[in-house]
């Protein structure tokens, strides 16, 4: 069960997982000592699942979002797994989901433009025999956080 102070490190890392301790320890209002065996608590139960660094998209020339909506008549285990695997193999896909209701299966892709999306394209479909393959293009990023809600 997570306490007011568990919530509050989790919050402060997810803002800023470079945090020192000192600086940790100082924002949610407990000694180092502490402060340190909760988020070693927090690392060991889960909670804390990796640390990473955050990339300027538009920076690395990926400032165009695809948004992939596939539809298959295949619904079999060896089926999901050979195209999990391939799609695994794009990196280009940084977000693949099995869905509910009328599309299968939902991918978020980051490219270039639309020639790079068309190469990427190419592969998806060679990847497994998909029914219905359809391409929307984010025009306007909104809202965009890898915070959680806690």
């Amino acid at each position: 069960m997570l306490d007011s102070f568990d919530r509050k490190i989790l919050t402060a890392l997810q803002s800023d997982a470079t945090l020192s301790l000192a600086a940790l320890s100082e924002i949610i209002g407990l000694s180092q000592s502490p402060c340190w065996k909760r988020v070693k608590r927090l690392e060991t139960e889960g909670y804390i699942a990796d640390r990473v660094t955050l990339l300027d998209r538009e920076k690395l020339n990926l400032g165009v979002t695809v948004f992939v909506s596939i539809r298959t008549n295949q619904h079999d285990e060896q089926w999901l797994a050979d195209f999990a695997s391939a799609i695994s193999e794009i990196p280009e896909v940084v977000e693949f989901y099995r869905m509910s209701g009328e599309v299968d299966y939902l991918l978020k892709i980051l490219c270039s433009g639309i020639g790079d999306y068309d190469r990427i394209y190419r592969k998806l479909i060679r990847s497994a025999k998909l029914s219905d393959v359809s391409s929307s293009f984010a025009m306007e990023q909104i809202k965009y956080t890898t915070a959680l809600p806690i």
